[in-house]
């Protein structure tokens, strides 16, 4: 299918800038391996530029423009970015499925994830304003206090290529309902529709400067955006490596961040499951978005009484998916959406082999696909705790499976690991499901299924899976400063000191 992709600048104060060093680099269709486009490779000095836009947005007409203005004002931007996305659905789609490999059905589901998140904040917005104000109760009748809920101030939000539009607008949407200005870093291996997020927002009259997009190397553009003296705030979506550089960085200048990071997360299946409709959801929290979720519930955790039969059931179920160039009618497994990740994925199933572990099913290319970075549904048994393939997100279609005999082993088995993003476990027996939920260590437990996300309910991780929530309402709370005020009321002195007059 013929896509043209839109050519496009830098989003700097309201309007496209070519970069200061005028660099570009190729966007290649992972299907395809063909190059269909180039994005503008930002620098230092752009993102200088960015952030000199977002901090006088931030402070113009003394906020009352955006920063301080009625939250009301900021969700009428809200609600026609919104409106915007949903006219330009179907071509936003394509893109997004062109640019990262996600099967277009995907991208589109997607879309209706943006659109309602966009619609969520905007309802936030309206309602920040009635809990400004919020009386504190104090043990002191002569003392009166209250709570103001500020904007955090400038922003940098660097977010990932799996789901480039949606990561986006979880931090976009909130950060703006809150008040504050922002420049996003994109993944430079997909930056497409961030770019014609931009376009909406020129379109819609968003005020110049309070959404400002730079697309580059992390290098180039994300890195110096992590340490500008003049961005308040940095939240991150990403790889755990870069995520630990981002807080070194952000360290030294005692700055905030919100990271949610890596995930390698478990999946418990216990005896008394129904097989096929634990089989999908097991496929699904693992294979779904071409396996490249951090959340991918990855590590299956399978009870030794029906491990051979569950696993073969899983093998069935993974010879069902179609593999396909994503704009294929019923494609479930697009590419991996660049060589280098390609090469890692096939690189991680080599060694886990080469350690003793069992390639079931999969492994390698489909053998009816010649080009395209496509990586069969792969299966993994005969696995130990001390494998790469048990400890190391591998963000592709592969999973790993151990078995378990009680539930106090399957607990130890479901921790065994320095991430804590998501989590799954299949019951019948509901009281079970909820001792496991508490014992499990994660930021998400799904009972019953996995990977279903809300708008309304918290997202993210522990351990070296991150910290912060995005979504909900405490995504809103990632991006506003809470103030103390507290008034002295009575008309007497406050006597804590001798009165000169009384010497």
């Amino acid at each position: 299918m013929a896509i043209s992709i839109p050519s496009r600048q830098l989003f700097i104060d309201g309007e496209w800038k070519v970069p200061l060093l005028n660099n570009r680099f190729p966007i290649i269709n992972p299907a395809t391996e063909d190059i269909i486009g180039h994005i503008p490779a930002a620098t230092k000095e752009d993102v200088d530029l960015a952030v000199d836009a977002a901090k006088r947005a931030f402070s113009h007409n003394k906020g009352k423009d955006w920063s301080s203005a009625p939250g009301s004002v900021r969700a009428r931007y809200l609600r026609a970015i919104a409106s915007k996305i949903t006219e330009k659905k179907d071509e936003l789609g394509k893109l997004e499925a062109i640019d990262c490999g996600k099967p277009l059905d995907e991208a589109l589901a997607d879309l209706d994830d943006v659109i309602g998140c966009f619609n969520y904040y905007a309802e936030l917005a309206e309602g920040l304003d009635a809990k400004q104000n919020a009386p504190v109760s104090l043990p002191m009748e002569t003392f009166k206090s209250y709570v103001l809920k500020e904007p955090i101030g400038v922003v940098a939000l660097i977010t990932p290529w799996n789901y480039p539009l949606l990561m986006a607008t979880w931090k976009v949407a909130p950060a703006l309902a809150a008040g504050c200005t922002a420049i996003l870093k994109p993944s430079e291996l997909a930056s497409v529709t961030c770019l014609e997020l931009a376009e909406i927002c020129r379109e819609v009259g968003l005020p110049p400067g309070v959404l400002n997009i730079v697309t580059g190397l992390g290098n180039e553009a994300g890195a110096p955006l992590s340490s500008h003296p003049d961005v308040d705030k940095i939240s991150f979506t990403g790889s755990s490596a870069t995520g630990s550089r981002i807080m070194t960085a952000a360290a030294q200048l005692t700055k905030p961040v919100s990271l949610e990071l890596g995930g390698k997360s478990p999946i418990i299946v216990f005896e008394d499951v129904d097989l096929d409709k634990t089989a999908e959801w097991t496929i699904f929290g693992c294979f779904f978005t071409n396996g490249q979720i951090c959340s991918a519930t990855s590590r299956l955790i399978v009870h030794e009484s029906i491990a051979t039969e569950f696993v073969n059931r899983l093998v069935q179920w993974a010879k069902n998916i179609k593999i396909s160039d994503p704009f294929e009618e019923g494609c479930r497994l697009g590419p991996i959406v660049s060589e280098g990740q390609y090469k890692k994925v096939l690189n991680c199933i080599s060694t886990a082999k080469s350690e003793g572990a069992t390639i079931l099913i999969g492994g390698s290319r489909p053998e009816h696909l010649k080009k395209g970075y496509f990586v069969e549904p792969t299966i993994i048994t005969d696995v130990t705790t001390s494998m790469q393939i048990w400890r190391e997100e591998v963000f592709g279609p592969v999973l790993c499976v151990k078995t378990f005999s009680t539930e106090e082993e399957a607990i130890e088995l479901a921790n065994d690991t320095h991430y804590g993003l998501g989590s799954a476990v299949m019951s019948k027996d509901l009281e079970r499901c909820e001792r496991i939920s508490k014992a499990i260590q994660a930021g998400i437990v799904w009972i019953n299924c996995a990977q279903p996300s809300f708008i309304q309910a918290p997202w993210g991780g522990v351990k070296r899976s991150g910290f912060g929530r995005e979504l909900g309402e405490w995504g809103l709370e990632n991006y506003l400063s809470v103030k103390q005020v507290t008034k002295y009321i009575s008309d007497e002195p406050w006597g804590w000191y001798q009165s000169p007059s009384k010497l």
